[in-house]
């Protein structure tokens, strides 16, 4: 495996990428930049990069090895010796079926040695839950994100071998002789006492104990529930559909104080158990290094490949100290592995001990892929 990486700014422009160039496979593509949305960056990595399959998404940040960035393009280039990619990519209609459209995606990467699928999707009018039950249509792991905006949350951009658009679901399958390995941990914990999702439609939840949802939630936030939905951040929800289930978490997107509703990234189901969930930096960086932990490989000394999606709420909570998240991932993983990714608006991974898909919200989110 070969790795090189390169970057735009609106200084200096692109940075010349090796005369191997034109044997790359694939290339990811992060960016926060006005530029990533011109035709014209699509162009030019197509010249650049003339055999890739070429997939990438705007961001809330970008990352370059333990750097995090908002006015350039991060491009990661790799070329395999024994393994091989295949993209599929489809535009999602207003009320299209996202649990078909995504299995129909998975369907047109179906191999007998398809052994791993990475994501990228619109983040603003795709249902990530939706999209993950599609996904886990062909029984291998799915690990991916939701494209950012930065904290605007206005409009969403994927690349997939064309010009970056919005609404766009892209999936590249991984073949061959390859290894892939993720890991998903948030460290975030549950506070207070569990109640009743008694009324929710999709991701905006009504009442939880029969009472309205925002009156819940401000009466735990006390003071901070003046600067809200900002503050929401720092206390996502933890749900489980039924005592047996494991968790996932929900950041907060919006509040309604006309009708008192709560708005989450991602699904919050009716009649689920939900609880208030707090952290500190601490736990939070260790939490990325346990990740690490979890998507490492046995085979050392050899270059690998993590791409990194981490949720926009943990650089928010992180601030100056997110760069933190990324050295303990670099320290785990060993000087071999080369870190790209993006801060995400959700991240798409199976728990540690599963291999179905879910969607995620304020968690660190890796995949390695070694040879």
């Amino acid at each position: 495996m070969e790795i090189s990486q390169h970057r735009w700014t609106s200084s200096a422009g692109w940075e010349i990428p090796p005369a191997s160039a034109h044997s790359v496979n694939f290339v990811l593509v992060f960016s926060q930049a006005a530029y990533f949305r011109q035709p014209e960056c699509y162009q030019d990595l197509r010249r650049m990069f003339p055999a890739a399959r070429i997939i990438g998404c705007s961001s809330a940040g970008n990352i370059h090895g333990t750097a995090i960035s908002d006015d350039d393009i991060v491009v990661t280039a790799v070329t395999f010796n024994k393994g091989r990619v295949r993209l599929a990519c489809a535009t999602v209609t207003p009320g299209e079926d996202l649990q078909a459209l995504a299995t129909g995606l998975m369907n047109q990467l179906k191999a007998a040695d398809l052994l791993h699928a990475f994501v990228l999707s619109d983040g603003l009018s795709v249902n990530g839950s939706d999209l993950a039950c599609g996904l886990n249509s062909a029984g291998i792991a799915v690990t991916g994100g939701l494209a950012g905006d930065g904290e605007k949350f206005s409009s969403t951009w994927v690349m997939a071998d064309a010009p970056a658009a919005q609404n766009i679901v892209a999936i590249i399958g991984f073949y061959g002789e390859l290894e892939a390995r993720s890991g998903c941990v948030a460290g975030w914990r549950e506070f207070g006492a569990e109640r009743l999702v008694t009324r929710s439609s999709g991701n905006i939840v009504h009442e939880i104990d029969h009472q309205p949802a925002l009156t819940i939630y401000t009466r735990y936030l006390g003071q901070m529930a003046k600067d809200l939905p900002g503050s929401g951040l720092r206390f996502p929800l933890s749900i489980r559909s039924s005592e047996q289930e494991k968790p996932v978490i929900r950041t907060l997107l919006a509040v309604d104080p006309a009708e008192h509703n709560l708005t989450f990234a991602g699904d919050v189901p009716q009649g689920s158990f939900c609880r208030l969930m707090k952290t500190d930096i601490d736990t939070l960086i260790e939490g990325s290094g346990a990740a690490a932990d979890a998507a490492k490989s046995d085979a050392h000394k050899q270059p690998s490949l993590c791409i990194v999606v981490s949720c926009v709420g943990r650089r928010l909570v992180l601030g100056e100290l997110t760069e933190e998240e990324l050295d303990i991932v670099q320290e785990r993983l060993g000087p071999e592995a080369t870190l790209t990714g993006f801060y995400s608006y959700g991240e798409l991974a199976p728990f540690s001990n599963v291999v179905q898909c879910q969607l995620h919200n304020q968690t660190m989110t890796l995949t390695t892929l070694i040879e």
